[in-house]
């Protein structure tokens, strides 16, 4: 832990600090930091939020300097004498678009010089009771060439709610923009209300169901690093290998969707009967195919051993036969590649425009990925190696997922053929006592990519805020912009390439 001039606290992934530890500068001057930091090519805004303090507000951004492996954080403190008024850093930042947009939604305060700053959730406790998510100002064109296109927000099936609009000229795309909000939980709020750490942590799990290992990793780190918990080196590379699990799965589920959206039927079976061996190995594991109860604070009530290891080995040689023969066929065949290549295209600058993560930022060209640029868990004794791509279309996606796939299996190879691993292990703890008027972040690579909780403790050690963002968050806005110029009838497959979570943004 370090500061640069006073300008910012240089920290490191799950580092807790004293509040008072982060320098605290005039507006004026924490908007030039940060414009500074995040012209920088290898940085970027992992959060930025505000919560109330004394008879204020304080402002706290996190930038990551992924080539330093370092995390900067500073602060701004809008007294309530000062009123509601800042000049926005969007127009010079546009990454920081959405942050400034929740900031005004749940506090009221005016981003002046903003492009647009509309309602971003419309949160139970938002400042603004009056506004009515049914009279949401979607950009239009007055034209009488042009028509709309609304779909949802109720869909068919077992989406999630969510209002996709579409202005399209004939059956060409000019503009997408898509609202959320329609299920809003609450979940920073309840992670304040709930009592212990095993309804926070189950709470963390249901962030997004299909990331329960990724959130709740996220959450452990936090509680540990607050309350001063030692892991073992067994219990983080544990908690590794369940996350890589967890990708895996849901990478191979994806690659089925997007068969079955081209009506290639071979792929959509094996590839779904595929993942049926993979969650089925984690409900052995720990009771539950999704991951949930694998992971809890400071310790686990599941450990892996020698039998869990040799079992994974022969599952994953099991996965690998089918998976190697049944993709090289389906990555090959023209029918399948002329669906997909140079549709739905991102470009590198519009990925660092948005601020994308994860496998949308690889896709691009951009290596972002936590478990290379600041490793957690088991990442920290065996370095991991991100799958890189350039093109940015659906076929990039497509082909990232079976990569990494590959990547991810040899990354537990590599694990299990170094450790050896003990039965006895750490039991959970059950309570624990948190560093007073402290502050940590915490983040870890979730299959969609960045994960990054956020805690402030009160004077007694209590929890006095809480923050959470889902890789959803940036990655929406890359779906929007990589539809424009293409055929509507293009959306469903170009959605499904992404695979992005409303109730991970809907918080």
């Amino acid at each position: 832990m370090k500061t640069d001039h006073k300008k910012y606290l240089i920290i490191s992934n799950s580092d807790s600090v004293r509040l008072d530890a982060i320098p605290v500068l005039p507006y004026a001057d924490f908007t030039a930091a940060v414009e500074t930091l995040l012209l920088k090519p290898e940085t970027h805004c992992v959060n930025y939020f505000a919560f109330p303090d004394h008879d204020g507000l304080k402002f706290i951004i996190c930038i990551a300097d992924d080539l330093q492996k370092e995390l900067c954080v500073l602060s701004h403190k809008q007294d309530a004498s000062g009123g509601r008024e800042l000049a926005s850093l969007t127009p010079r930042i546009p990454a920081l678009h959405l942050f400034e947009r929740e900031i005004h939604e749940n506090f009221g305060v005016f981003f002046t010089g903003h492009p647009w700053l509309k309602p971003l959730r419309y949160a139970q406790e938002r400042a603004d009771q009056a506004a009515d998510m049914n009279a949401y100002p979607f950009y239009r064109i007055d034209s009488e060439e042009l028509h709309e296109v609304s779909v949802g927000p109720v869909h068919a099936g077992i989406i999630e709610p969510g209002q996709f609009r579409f202005i399209c000229n004939g059956e060409n795309v000019l503009h997408l923009e898509i609202q959320l909000g329609y299920q809003h939980r609450g979940i920073e709020r309840l992670m304040l209300k709930k009592d212990g750490l095993l309804q926070r942590t189950i709470l963390a799990e249901s962030i997004a169901g299909d990331t329960a290992v990724g959130h709740s990793l996220a959450f452990a780190q936090v509680m540990e690093s607050l309350a001063g918990i030692p892991l073992s080196r067994q219990l983080a590379i544990e908690r590794a290998i369940a996350l890589e699990l967890e990708r895996i799965a849901i990478h191979i589920g994806d690659i089925a969707a997007l068969c079955t959206d081209i009506a290639y039927a071979l792929g959509a079976n094996i590839f779904g009967i595929l993942r049926t061996g993979i969650i089925n190995y984690t409900q052995s594991w720990c009771g539950n195919r999704l991951g949930k109860g694998m992971v809890r604070v400071g310790g686990t009530y599941h450990p892996f051993n020698e039998t869990l290891k040799k079992n994974l080995l022969d599952a994953l040689s099991s996965f690998e036969k089918m998976f190697v023969e049944l993709s090289h066929r389906a990555y090959k065949l023209p029918s399948v590649e002329n669906r997909f290549d140079d549709i739905g295209t991102l470009s590198e600058q519009q990925a660092r425009t948005i601020g994308a993560v994860g496998m949308v930022a690889r896709t691009t060209g951009i290596p972002r990925d936590i478990r290379m640029s600041h490793p957690f868990a088991g990442f920290k004794y065996y370095p991991y190696e991100p799958v890189v791509l350039s093109k940015g279309d659906v076929f990039s996606r497509f082909l990232l997922r079976r990569k990494e796939i590959k990547r991810s299996m040899a990354w537990i190879r590599d694990v299990l053929s170094h450790e050896t691993f003990d039965e006895a292990s750490e039991r959970p703890v059950t309570l624990a006592s948190l560093a007073p008027d402290s502050f940590c972040i915490s983040l870890t690579e979730g299959w969609r990519g960045e994960i990054c909780h956020c805690a402030v403790t009160g004077p007694s050690g209590d929890l006095r805020f809480y923050k959470v963002k889902d890789p959803s968050l940036h990655n929406w806005k890359a779906l929007e912009l990589s539809l424009r110029n293409l055929e509507i009838s293009d959306f469903p497959i170009n959605n499904k390439s992404y695979d992005l979570s409303y109730c991970g943004f809907d918080l």
